[in-house]
């Protein structure tokens, strides 16, 4: 089982990580493009307010995210520790489960 459980994580992680990095490009050009034009804090929200491809991107920027994080975070911790078994697998699921929620929760704020 846990050669299996290490498998899929393997793939959930690469597979995440081909969907982030192109996302993260996006945004970070994203935001040069805003700052260079001089535009405010205010007048970005005022333009991803309302907007569903935002929401999407960055849903989608969130889902990915939650997904990618926890599993780099449990091997670390596997690999800097003695921390092993189902607690370090529930540990990781819940810092999963935390990062969605607030980030939907970002997402909801700015779309």
């Amino acid at each position: 089982m846990t050669r299996r459980l290490e498998l899929w994580l393997f793939i959930l992680q690469r597979g995440s990580a081909m969907v982030l990095a192109p996302l993260v490009l996006a945004h970070l050009v994203t935001i040069v493009i805003a700052i260079r034009g001089g535009l405010s804090a205010d007048e970005i929200l005022s333009r991803t307010q309302g907007s569903v491809g935002w929401m999407l991107f960055y849903g989608m920027f969130v889902l990915a995210a939650a997904i990618h994080a926890p599993i780099g975070v449990r091997t670390v911790v596997r690999e800097m520790t003695a921390w092993r078994g189902r607690s370090l697998d529930v540990a990781a699921l819940l810092f999963g489960v935390v990062l969605l929620w607030l980030g939907f929760h970002a997402v909801g704020a700015v779309t």
